[in-house]
């Protein structure tokens, strides 16, 4: 391991929490698809499996800014628990009503009721926040190892979910998933040492984090991007479909996981000059131009190579993205804040899915490939819509200049200089 990541492992406790963070996020890859995939096993209609991901997706953008919230007040082991076992309760459902043939809308409220899932990957960043508050650089290398967690999650996460679906039992992907979740989160609330202490209800003053125009720009942003994600993952599975191998989905997403794996890992050696704004902003670009080559793959193997290529852009611009949430959201919110660019995601990945499932059933998979593309422009135009509002960081208490340097209540305190 390079020294920039060894060096952040040298606090006690970063290594446990950092790996059960890491199972606790290996559902966010395999739910969504598991259902797609196991919806798709057994009616073969991919317009309900993408319309339940969406609901899914969904109820998880609405609750998760509120668990998120609950955490910043009470604690991550009061909060994580509860909501966990509920989300689990629905996923279980959820496969009983799909397995046995049930109403349609039973499955919608079950879908809904996994929505409860926490954002694991926001509670693990909080956590490396605390400990490096003020340490600019050791956070920037921090945030870029959970960015490879999180796509070493989708490297991975996806062929467990569909492989176990397609060669099991159609089932077996979501049930896995909710088992990982269930381990994951209750080993980490389980490390109370390094928790971030919660602060009482008369610190959160303001309402939400979602008032910082900063962090509405970056929110409105990853819906569009969101519904990149959403829609390839829908579409490449029916695209291998079609070429009749359909288990090889996973694969491909897997080589879309890699790539960005592989730019995260670099990114995280470089101490990089300059506004993150300006990086985030040509990250976001970058995104949007890579999704052209999609509409040109004819076959599974070119397909591999334009989304490797797609993935590159992707851990820059979310390490630089969470870079951004500490400039623009107060101390005591920014788990919250963290979350709400996740309920982003959640809501372009609901629109995503659900439009690529109707296009993939009515003009077939090459045309649903259009999906991302559209959704790449429309991230890019609201990026260049909303830069200057990331360009200058908000007074607010705990966030981080452009410089490193800390801000409290307004006033940059050289103290904190790293």
């Amino acid at each position: 391991m390079p020294s920039p990541y060894r060096a952040i492992f040298a606090t006690p406790g970063t290594k446990a929490f950092s790996v059960a963070g890491f199972f606790g996020r290996i559902p966010i890859s395999m739910m969504g698809i598991g259902i797609v995939t196991m919806i798709s096993e057994l009616t073969g209609r991919y317009g309900l499996a993408g319309a339940l991901s969406a609901t899914l997706a969904t109820a998880a953008a609405v609750m998760g800014p509120q668990i998120s919230r609950y955490v910043d007040r009470y604690g991550q082991r009061r909060v994580l628990r509860p909501a966990t076992l509920v989300a689990v309760g629905a996923v279980a459902g959820l496969l009983i009503c799909a397995q046995q043939g049930a109403p349609e809308w039973t499955l919608f409220v079950f879908a809904a009721g996994a929505g409860c899932v926490p954002s694991v990957g926001s509670m693990v960043r909080a956590r490396w926040a605390e400990i490096y508050r003020g340490s600019p650089r050791e956070l920037h290398t921090a945030y870029s190892w959970e960015s490879i967690a999180d796509e070493v999650c989708f490297i991975f996460g996806p062929i467990i979910s569909i492989g176990l679906s397609t060669a099991w039992f159609p089932e077996a992907g979501p049930l896995l998933a909710a088992v990982f979740l269930v381990v994951g989160v209750f080993w980490l609330t389980a490390q109370r040492a390094t928790e971030p202490v919660p602060h009482p209800r008369d610190e959160h003053t303001g309402g939400s984090a979602l008032r910082s125009p900063g962090l509405q720009v970056l929110v409105a942003t990853f819906v569009a991007v969101g519904a990149i994600f959403g829609s390839i993952d829908v579409v490449t599975v029916a695209f291998a479909e079609e070429q009749g191998h359909k288990a090889a989905a996973s694969l491909v997403l897997a080589v879309y996981a890699l790539g960005s794996c592989l730019a995260g890992a670099v990114f995280g050696l470089l101490h990089l000059k300059g506004q993150a704004s300006t990086r985030w902003l040509v990250g976001v670009c970058a995104m949007a131009v890579s999704m052209i080559p999609l509409l040109l793959a004819g076959n599974l193997p070119l397909l591999a190579v334009a989304l490797f290529v797609a993935g590159l852009s992707i851990a820059p611009t979310m390490v630089t993205t969470m870079a951004l949430i500490e400039q623009h959201v107060p101390r005591t919110k920014l788990t919250e804040g963290m979350t709400w660019t996740g309920t982003g995601l959640a809501v372009g990945v609901a629109l995503g899915s659900s439009a690529a499932g109707w296009v993939v059933d009515a003009a077939g998979a090459d045309a649903g490939y259009a999906v991302p593309v559209a959704s790449g422009v429309l991230a890019a135009l609201v990026a260049f819509l909303g830069y200057r509002r990331l360009r200058t960081p908000a007074p607010t208490r705990g966030g981080h200049g452009t410089d490193g340097r800390h801000i409290e209540d307004g006033v940059q305190d050289s103290e904190h200089v790293a």
